[in-house]
């Protein structure tokens, strides 16, 4: 039996594996978050994975609120930097393969083409930095790593822009949506059935090298307008969406432009099939309103 930690496991990604985990009998499943692992102590993880034989952690926790971020930077920097040093240490000490999720946010924005995973960072608020650092702390300590970097991630879980949309859907007549910030919705189930088809490929192959940065997202482009649009039409819902600048949104922390991210690399090397983000809207709506 294969062990595996996840940590972060009531947010949106690590409950979706939760859902999922049922359908692999060969790994026992270590769901924990904060009441059950502190990740911010690195001996509370020492003690934690102790003759538990763990050979994965899928790090799914992280501070995740953009906007907070900007006020509360030394929390951000503790769980998306630190706290992620202290696993990177374990995962290396005890010859666990660590994986690590990652954002779009760790690029300025300023693109016009995907961004592939050599691009270099250039992170612009408090969140990017303090999750790109993270991300540095897994490449220079864990030789056995996966860095998945995703985007705009929702689910039937937690508070997303998705459920937001839906909710507010029903009780506005309108709704402002910014339509000149482009990107790739991401739905968690889909991200989580990759990160366990990738575990179950690097389990079966004791010769598998190919660690590093992954970029994964469904397939497809779309601004935050057409994603709010596509939404309220697929609910049936009959707010009306309108378009507007994001200058005329206001928020602490500056958005990426266009944060599409080049799947090539993930769908080559563990030979991936993606779908279109239109097509799994419909699958999580059906699950949130059944």
């Amino acid at each position: 039996m294969t062990n595996i930690l996840i940590t972060g496991s009531k947010g949106q990604l690590g409950s979706e594996i939760n859902e999922l985990s049922v359908k692999y009998n060969q790994f026992q499943f270590f769901f924990t978050d904060i009441e059950e692992l502190d990740i911010c102590s690195l001996n509370a993880i020492k003690d934690y994975i102790k003759n538990k034989n763990i050979s994965y952690i899928i790090n799914c926790a992280a501070y995740t609120n953009v906007d907070q971020a900007e006020e509360n930077k030394e929390l951000a920097k503790i769980i998306n930097a630190d706290a992620v040093k202290n696993l990177a240490t374990v995962a290396s000490q005890n010859n666990i393969t660590l994986i690590h999720i990652s954002t779009d946010y760790v690029f300025s924005g300023d693109n016009s083409t995907p961004y592939a995973e050599d691009q270099k960072a250039k992170p612009m608020g408090v969140y990017g930095n303090t999750k790109f650092e993270g991300e540095e702390y897994v490449r220079n300590i864990c030789q056995q790593h996966i860095i998945i970097r995703t985007s705009w991630l929702y689910s039937p879980f937690g508070k997303n822009f998705l459920k937001t949309m839906l909710r507010l859907g029903k009780e506005k007549a309108s709704l402002d949506v910014v339509g000149d910030q482009v990107g790739t919705p991401t739905y968690a189930y889909d991200l989580a059935s990759t990160i366990l088809h990738i575990m179950q490929i690097i389990s079966e192959n004791s010769l598998f090298n190919n660690f590093g940065t992954y970029h994964y997202s469904n397939e497809g482009v779309c601004s935050w307008y057409d994603f709010a649009t596509e939404i309220q039409n697929t609910s049936k819902n009959r707010c009306k969406i309108n378009c507007i600048e994001s200058k005329d949104f206001q928020c602490l922390a500056k958005r990426p432009h266009y944060s599409v991210l080049n799947k090539s690399k993930i769908k080559h090397i563990f030979t991936l099939e993606i779908p279109h983000w239109r097509s799994r809207i419909k699958h999580c709506i059906k699950r949130i309103t059944e």
